[in-house]
């Protein structure tokens, strides 16, 4: 696996955004168990502003992590498909909570990291 490690800076937005997405996989998978197993518990994890707020902020950095990639490496592949990973958590906003909102977030959130790693993967040597 050949990442760009020469700036660490460059590929910060990436770095965060991956992260995001993991973090955001994981809470989609929790509030299902925990919907599943303890349904008290999932009017907390489920709350609309954490969903909203998350949509925000993988907005901001996709905007700035791809957008940046795509400025120096030209390829279209990670901005595409990160934009498509940014309309399905988009789109499970639309759906009621459960499995649909959760199977549209976590396909987003996997899309959009997916998209970062690419961004960093095609980053020219030394960016």
């Amino acid at each position: 696996m050949l990442l760009n490690r020469a700036n660490p800076r460059r590929d910060l937005f990436d770095r965060l955004a991956i992260g995001l997405s993991a973090i955001c996989f994981v809470h989609c998978a929790a509030s299902v168990i925990f919907v599943t197993l303890l349904a008290a518990a999932g009017g907390a994890f489920l709350h609309p502003a954490i969903h909203e707020a998350g949509l925000v902020l993988a907005l901001i950095l996709a905007i700035i992590g791809l957008g940046r990639g795509f400025v120096q490496h030209r390829r279209r592949g990670p901005m595409l498909l990160g934009t498509l990973g940014i309309a399905q958590m988009a789109a499970a906003l639309s759906v009621p909570h459960g499995l649909w909102e959760a199977g549209f977030t976590m396909a987003g959130v996997s899309c959009v990291a997916i998209a970062h790693l690419l961004n960093r993967r095609a980053a020219p040597r030394g960016a």
